[in-house]
């Protein structure tokens, strides 16, 4: 199939016959190209696998990496919400599938760009709240920062990890690790995070 039209409505059904070179993803219908990522960007990205990965071996939960589909809404009617996050964390293996997952992972990590910060911070936030993403991620690599959403009450309730101000040590600060909410047991530290980020 040729490039999708950006005023017609689109579900997982037509995601699925697209077979150019280009990344998509899906929102209320609507198609977005994906840009590839940058240097620093993977960095993190392989920063926080890496990670996550040795906390989770022989452990019930997976994570994955970009591309992955996650049909956020798969099996409903409308089924036109399909996202490639940066990472995921998923410990129902009943929703991994050969061609993604079905269904809201138990954990979504996004790594802003230029061209993505708006889109991860309001349409794919409101999206992983509405389907119930426990623990939504969102690492800026400008700032070195990492926003945490932890669900509770059908609500995000955020904290921010931020590296030591100036003059202000980092043991003083006491925000440069980060606990994983739907990981009992698994924290990151802020430094890791970043390591060799320029």
């Amino acid at each position: 199939m040729g490039l999708p039209e950006k005023k017609r409505h689109y579900t997982y059904a037509d995601y699925a016959t697209w077979d150019d070179d280009k990344r998509w993803e899906l929102i209320d219908g609507e198609p977005y190209a994906m840009a590839a990522p940058d240097a620093n960007h993977q960095r993190i990205s392989g920063n926080l696998c890496r990670h996550l990965a040795n906390f989770l071996y022989g452990k019930p939960c997976e994570v994955f990496s970009a591309p992955f589909d996650v049909m956020l809404n798969a099996g409903d009617v409308d089924d036109s919400d399909v996202v490639q996050p940066d990472i995921v964390v998923i410990c129902d293996r009943s929703k991994i599938i050969k061609k993604g997952c079905n269904g809201a992972p138990d954990m979504v990590i996004e790594i802003l760009s230029p061209s993505t910060a708006n889109h991860d911070k309001i349409k794919k936030f409101n999206k992983y709240l509405h389907v119930g993403v426990r623990e939504y991620w969102i690492v800026d690599p400008r700032y070195k920062d990492v926003q945490v959403f932890i669900l509770e009450n059908g609500r995000y309730f955020a904290t921010v990890y931020a590296p030591a101000t100036e003059g202000e040590n980092e043991e003083e600060s006491g925000n440069d690790t980060i606990p994983v909410h739907v990981l009992e047991g698994c924290t990151i530290n802020l430094q890791d995070i970043f390591k060799n980020v320029e």
